[in-house]
């Protein structure tokens, strides 16, 4: 009960528009045919996507979901099979990056609630164990209704990576539910030709909570035009004409990063909470996936993803 009092403001937006260019030889060769990574069960009987929607239900209430997809996706019939967990299912018309999707949804969460929490997941993430995940969400929700800082979690390094963002750790900030959260002194979205140090510094999830208002303030900060657009189309929201116009406004829109254009210039608006005791992994390549089920002792869902790996 206290925890539901708690989050019943709180909202979960998760990307799942992403096409997954990365993985796409391994899927293609495991499955047959090509699907986006998210829609791929590796281990188990759920989906990756599936799974992030019901992490994302333990913390926030099912209704205050919101799930981006791509139009190419939903023409494929892949999300119909999720609807009912989606939440609310946002069809965007093309990929123009993740700053683009993330400030798309929080335009609809805007028009349904107001002093909301948003939590942030990318569908593609292995996490174990959940409970100590969850719980670690939970925290970065209690820091962000506290402190005017987006809270992002991090991940220890356990080997060179410079596919992740990197999170340079500044002073502590105090802790919350026992989890230690500090200052970021510096981010830099894949340092590419830079030597990722392996100590001082945290990966980036891309897993965030932060004050909705908070939010979209640096949103017209990073993409003054971006946010008008999307302030004139959130008048539109609900209305018959709303696909059209949503049409139109990605005809308009430019491709913007969130890391990149948004969390590498202003890491003084940063916190961050560790991901400690967790096993996390971003299932962008085959051996990350081979990874994190010989961390936890399961197989493939299918003997042909052992070929593929192999």
């Amino acid at each position: 009960m206290d925890s539901m009092r708690r989050y019943q403001n709180a909202w979960s937006i998760v990307l799942a528009a992403g096409d997954g260019e990365r993985l796409k030889p391994f899927v293609r060769q495991w499955l047959g045919y090509e699907k986006p990574k998210q829609y791929c069960t590796f281990v188990g009987t759920r989906s990756m996507l599936q799974h992030t929607l019901d992490r994302a239900d333990e913390i926030t209430a099912p209704r205050h979901k919101l799930t981006i997809v791509a139009q190419d996706h939903r023409r494929r019939g892949w999300p119909e099979q999720l609807k009912r967990k989606a939440g609310r299912l946002v069809v965007q018309p093309s990929n123009q990056g993740t700053a683009t999707a993330v400030f798309l949804a929080l335009t609809y969460i805007r028009r349904e609630a107001s002093n909301a929490t948003i939590v942030l997941y990318p569908s593609d993430h292995f996490v174990y164990p959940e409970d100590r995940f969850l719980n670690l969400v939970r925290a970065a929700i209690g820091a962000a209704q506290t402190l005017p800082k987006l809270v992002l979690l991090g991940v220890a390094p356990h080997r060179a990576e410079l596919d992740y963002g990197w999170i340079q750790i500044g002073s502590d900030l105090g802790r919350f539910m026992g989890h230690r959260l500090n200052a970021v002194t510096r981010f830099k979205e894949k340092p590419q030709g830079e030597q990722q140090p392996m100590s001082g510094g945290l990966w980036n999830t891309l897993i965030l909570a932060a004050d909705a208002d908070l939010l979209w303030s640096l949103g017209h900060t990073c993409f003054p035009e971006m946010m008008r657009r999307l302030e004139t189309f959130g008048g539109v929201i609900g209305h018959g004409d709303e696909e059209a116009a949503l049409d139109a406004l990605y005809q308009e829109l430019s491709h913007h990063d969130f890391s990149s254009e948004l969390l590498e210039l202003l890491p003084q608006k940063i916190a961050v909470l560790e991901l400690n005791e967790v096993f996390w992994s971003d299932w962008g390549r085959p051996e990350r996936i081979m990874e994190s089920l010989a961390v936890i002792g399961r197989s493939p869902a299918s003997s042909r993803s052992r070929v593929a790996t192999a």
